[in-house]
């Protein structure tokens, strides 16, 4: 990513993150400003948000980032392994969802996903979730749903 005037950089996935990633590629390093309570949220995101190389593959990735106290961290963290696509992120994704104490907005994120991900395989988890008690979380399986199919149709993908 290259930094342009005074104006946030499009990551490498496009998009405009809330925080820019992280200069340094020593995993054990980022995982300790991820991990460290006391260290400002600006640091912590940019130590997640690190250039892809870093976080190639869940196994890399600081899974143990869902122990934070910080709600904003954890759903973070879950769009980045969206954002990774490594089907190995599914059973941490599908924990996230299903554990009704989790914040909404970590709810909501790991459906996305779990949806961005791409996996047919978890449409029946994300499927339980569509008429439940929160909307927020119905309507992000619901999308995800919708990605799924949109990404397994045929016709679209023939075009």
């Amino acid at each position: 990513m290259k930094q342009v005037s005074n104006k946030p950089v499009i990551s490498e996935y496009g998009s405009v993150d809330p925080a820019p990633a992280e200069a340094s590629s020593n995993i054990p390093h980022l995982k300790k400003i991820l991990l460290d309570e006391d260290t400002a949220m600006f640091k912590r995101m940019r130590a997640l948000r690190v250039e892809k190389s870093c976080w190639t593959t869940v196994h890399r990735c600081p899974l143990s980032g869902f122990a934070a106290k910080s709600a904003l961290l954890r759903h973070e963290l879950a769009y980045v392994l969206g954002q990774i696509q490594d089907v190995a992120a599914l059973p941490t994704l599908v924990g996230r969802l299903q554990d009704p104490d989790e914040h909404l907005m970590v709810r909501h994120e790991a459906a996305e996903a779990l949806g961005a991900i791409g996996d047919p395989s978890i449409e029946p988890v994300l499927q339980m979730f569509v008429r439940g008690p929160s909307p927020e979380v119905a309507e992000s399986c619901l999308v995800a749903l919708d990605l799924l199919t949109f990404c397994n149709d045929e016709r679209h993908l023939a075009t």
